[in-house]
């Protein structure tokens, strides 16, 4: 699974962009985060836990880790 198409998946799917989701990200995290910046990151495989958290709150998603029963 690449975390970069589920993540424009889940953004096609809710009616957004990724200028909208940087948008997001540069305001909850107060400093400047472009598109460009996004779109690598998700490209490359390199988004961080804290980013993931806001695009998937942005969506009106959780993120969620649980030990295998």
């Amino acid at each position: 699974m690449n975390i970069g198409n589920e993540i424009k998946k889940l953004a096609i799917e809710n009616g957004t962009t990724l200028t909208n989701l940087a948008k997001n990200i540069s305001e909850k995290k107060g400093k400047p985060y472009s598109v460009q910046n996004l779109s690598s990151k998700l490209k490359k495989g390199t988004i961080n836990y804290n980013e993931l958290e806001i695009i998937l709150d942005s969506l009106g998603y959780t993120f969620e880790i649980s030990k295998k029963q």
